[in-house]
């Protein structure tokens, strides 16, 4: 089999005088040279579990990209990508190759994209050994893939131990997280989250793959019986990954997905699912998941028994655990399905307002891509302690280096090309806000999903929303009728409908922010 490396060789980032360079190394001696070097336990289960300082989130206000001709005037500047010198870049490109002379590091050959007309080679050099792990645990594997290809790959350099100075390099903090497109190299600094490593190259794919007509995902995707594809976008927290890992149907991924010509195909390799509260009543895939080689960041474990408990945010809400796809029973083992006959989109929503399932015309489906809202829920990125209501463009904000309209147009085409279905469910609070009222019962919801994408919930009849203009079903098998309506869950129907009011300018304002020109950046969209 042909090994499949980056173009570029590890002197040729200027990184020389090393220590030991181990490639490519298994799980299990993964797993030695963590626990020998110190870098976290192993829980009874089986599972790694490292903690990651004081960064258990992403870091997006630490996000950076290079800034060149070639680039600059494609790219969507402002709170999600900023710009960084070919100056700057190249101090902190030598203060790192400069801190690791002498030290050892972990190389890992991988690959991202399942559909292998698109398949990205990836070597991901880590300073970790914990962080290659979870690396070879989410990408494409080398012995699942073909792995020969003429392909420019793609370099993550994470070195969470070298630390940006803000007067010497321009950044805003000691991390930073830097994409490079020109030199193809991501390089990673001053934060140990390992999610920043496989939300850099999410980003680089949503930069290369529109150019080729795919249109790059942050959605998880399973398949029925009947080969039947379901997208589930949603940001985290919303439940991606609890409703998309669903026994009766076959998971093709859990996160990250292009959409082409030949059809869904998954990123990745592997799946990363947060942990709080974990149920293995509710959500028996993910807990069964969680054995040898599958990672933990920042979850509980009891110093004696070495059991975790989920229940546990001391650190942080934004508990997680990395395993293979394969650790799932039902999986599409090559990662790749037709095309999608439904697309839910799915949002947490702490205002407590919107329902918690309503149906969806292409143009208000093309309405919730842009805009994108949610709750963005405690622990997700650092700093942020309770639920905060936020809109992130395409259910993906941060990872979008060009703008939004240019994915919204691939997703309208494709919508309008194969009739697809569009969903919206709400797995945030009903009866009230957050503080106020209560999560949505998570089995009302699966009941939902289910009526979804069997097309149940076309059958029935629905009233529209006077202040969203949703359609909203009437009724819904294994579903109480009063749930679904959300205002008849509120103790006071006039404090239900301020907070409607509250929420649908909170879309009025945003959308111009995000595409000035879509329907006349109007909420009429909603209707």
């Amino acid at each position: 089999m042909t090994v499949l490396l980056s173009k570029k060789t590890l002197e040729d980032y200027g990184l020389i005088n090393l220590g030991k360079v181990y490639r490519n190394l298994s799980p299990a001696q993964l797993v030695e040279h963590s626990l020998a070097r110190n870098e976290g336990i192993l829980a009874a289960n089986g599972a790694f579990s490292a903690t990651t300082g004081k960064h258990t989130g992403r870091s997006p206000k630490d996000k950076y990209i290079v800034s060149n001709e070639d680039i600059a005037d494609r790219i969507w500047w402002g709170d999600n990508n900023h710009p960084l010198s070919s100056e700057k870049y190249e101090l902190i490109r030598q203060g790192v190759a400069d801190y690791l002379q002498g030290r050892d590091v972990y190389v890992l050959d991988a690959a991202a994209g399942a559909d292998p007309s698109y398949r990205m080679p990836i070597q991901v050099i880590t300073e970790l050994a914990w962080h290659n792990l979870f690396t070879r645990q989410l990408f494409l594997r080398e012995a699942e893939i073909d792995q020969s290809s003429d392909r420019p790959g793609f370099t993550i350099l994470c070195v969470p131990h070298f630390h940006t100075n803000p007067r010497v390099h321009g950044t805003r903090s000691d991390a930073a997280i830097i994409v490079d497109f020109k030199e193809r190299l991501v390089l990673i600094a001053g934060t140990e989250y390992a999610g920043e490593m496989k939300k850099s190259i999410f980003t680089v794919l949503n930069y290369l793959l529109p150019a080729e007509g795919v249109l790059p995902m942050h959605c998880s995707a399973n398949v029925g019986p009947d080969e039947d594809v379901v997208l589930f976008f949603g940001l985290s927290g919303t439940g991606k990954t609890s409703l998309s890992a669903d026994p009766d149907r076959r998971l093709i991924g859990d996160d990250e997905h292009g959409w082409g010509d030949n059809g869904i195909f998954n990123f990745e390799g592997g799946c990363y699912a947060k942990c709080i509260n974990l149920s293995q009543q509710y959500e028996p895939q993910i807990w069964n998941a969680v054995q040898f080689g599958a990672v933990y960041e920042n979850v509980i474990v009891d110093a004696e028994t070495r059991q975790p408990d989920y229940a546990d945010a001391t650190l942080t809400e934004n508990t997680r655990v990395a395993y293979p796809i394969d650790y799932i029973d039902n999986v599409v083992t090559s990662g790749t399905a037709g095309q999608s006959e439904a697309i839910i989109f799915l949002s947490a929503d702490s205002f407590g307002v919107l329902p918690p399932i309503a149906k969806l015309t292409t143009e208000q489906a093309m309405y919730y891509f842009l805009s994108g809202y949610t709750s963005k829920l405690a622990g997700t990125e650092s700093g942020v302690t309770t639920p905060q209501a936020t809109f992130s463009a395409c259910f993906g904000a941060a990872f979008l280096p060009l703008r939004p309209d240019e994915y919204a147009n691939l997703l309208q085409e494709r919508i309008n090309k194969h009739n697809v279905r569009c969903y919206l469910i709400n797995t945030g609070w009903t009866g009230g806000p957050y503080g106020v009222g209560k999560r949505i019962n998570i089995n009302y919801t699966r009941a939902m999903v289910r009526a979804a994408i069997s097309g149940e919930i076309e059958k029935v009849e629905t009233a529209i929303d006077p202040i969203f203009g949703l359609h909203i079903p009437t009724v819904c098998p294994d579903v109480p009728g009063n749930v679904l309506w959300p205002r008849n869950t509120w103790s006071d129907p006039d404090a239900y409908d301020r907070q409607a009011i509250k929420l649908a300018k909170l879309f009025t304002e945003n959308l111009p922010t995000v595409y000035p020109g879509f329907m006349g950046g109007t909420s009429s969209a909603t209707r």
